[in-house]
Order: C-alpha cells, then structure tokens, then sequence
C-alpha cells in the first residue's frame, strides 16, 4: 500500500514539477544570450507589446505600406482601411487554443493538451482605433531602425504564406484567424514566437522566452527600452 501511496503522490505532483521547472528554465533563457539582427540607421518606427497574462501581442502602427500589405484582411473583416484605424494587433498561437472563444477557463483540456504536445498555429488580426501605448496596462514600448521594421513585416508575410483564413470573426466582431507557418508546442509558444520576431527585427533577446515573464525579463535584461 504504501508503494502504491507513493506512486500516487509522484502522479498527482509530477505536471506541478514539470510546470515549475519549464517555467525556470524559461527564465533561464531569457538571459542566455542569442543572436539578434543588427540595423543601421535610428530607431524611429514605435511598436507595441500588448498581452495577457500567459500572451503577447505585436502592435504595429498601420501605416500606409501596413495597408497594402495586409490589404486581404479586409475579406475578413479586419478594419486595416478603414479610416479611424491606427493600429494592426498581430499575434500567433496554437490553433485549437488560441481560437477557442471566451475566457481560458472555456477552453477545452483536450485544445491545452494539444497545444503542449504540438498543434498547427495560426496568427490573429485585429485593426485598432486611435489608443496610445501608455493607455493600455501592461503594454511596452520598442523602437526599431526602418531596417528593422521592414525585416519585422517581412518575417510576417512569410509567416502567413498564403494568407489561408481559418476563423472570421475569431475572439471579437472585428479580427480574423489565417493560417501560419511553422507549429505550436509547449517548446516553442506564442511568446517565444515574439521573441523570435523582435531578434530578426534587431532587437536584443535571449533565446528562449516561453512565458510572458520570460519576455519582459529579457527585455529588461537587455535593456530594450523606448528612448
């Protein structure tokens, strides 16, 4: 009896060590140093991080060229011409998951297995009206060289492929889901998505950053800050 009493304690507390020590070696991460792109020129374009508390969001200033390329959304509903839109909320996830409506308590177990284990990912898009950065808790701030940025929009377009769409409208009235290269796993999440994004895009990150902590530990560790 007492085997099988021991046996049950290590099933019952093994996904809690697990979880700890995949969320320690996320910060572990954040700080080991990794390869980023270098730009010349100043850092002019802003852009935003806005998220949850397990999920960052790209925010991209919808400038006249974002219009043009992601002119397609509008098929779906994504307000990227419409006037009174200034900004283009640009994120990636597990699909099962990430499409899920409501709140994470109304998403299925078997869509947070799937998602761990490996699931086909697809990027969100949603057009924002006129809202400042400083507004919005949580966001943050970087600034990249026009060097960058173009390198940012270009890692996207290859992302989206063939601009497939999947879900529309996704979580609100006004977003879409398209499908996107590459899969989701508990090794490679929407946050380590957006790590590898900004590096490419020249910011300076460590090499692995799966959770949000992970992110803005890095962020401050390289000192990524608005100037």
């Amino acid at each position: 009896m007492r085997i099988w009493g021991r046996r049950l304690v290590w099933g019952l507390a093994a996904p809690f060590v697990i979880l700890s020590l995949w969320f320690a070696a996320g910060l572990f991460g954040a700080l080991w140093p990794a390869e980023s792109a270098r730009f010349d020129g100043p850092a002019g374009i802003e852009i935003g991080l806005v998220g949850t508390p397990i999920h960052y969001d790209l925010l991209l200033p919808l400038t006249p060229e974002l219009r043009r390329r992601f002119t397609f959304a509008a098929d779906a509903n994504v307000a990227v011409l419409a006037e009174n839109a200034e900004w283009l909320l640009v994120g990636w996830g597990a699909r099962d998951f990430y499409m899920s409506a409501g709140s994470y308590s109304d998403v299925p177990m078997a869509a947070v297995a799937k998602a761990v284990l490996g699931d086909s990912a697809v990027m969100r898009l949603e057009a924002w009206g006129a809202v400042a950065l400083e507004d919005i808790p949580g966001a943050r701030k970087i600034r990249l060289s026009a060097e960058g940025y173009r390198a940012l929009l270009s890692r996207l377009d290859q992302d989206l492929g063939l601009r497939r769409l999947v879900k529309a409208p996704g979580l609100t009235a006004q977003d879409a889901f398209f499908a996107s290269r590459g899969d989701f796993s508990g090794l490679r999440t929407c946050n380590v998505w957006v790590g590898e994004v900004l590096r490419e895009a020249g910011v300076r990150l460590g090499a692995w950053t799966p959770t949000p902590q992970s992110l803005r530990l890095s962020l401050w560790w390289n000192a990524v800050r608005t100037p």
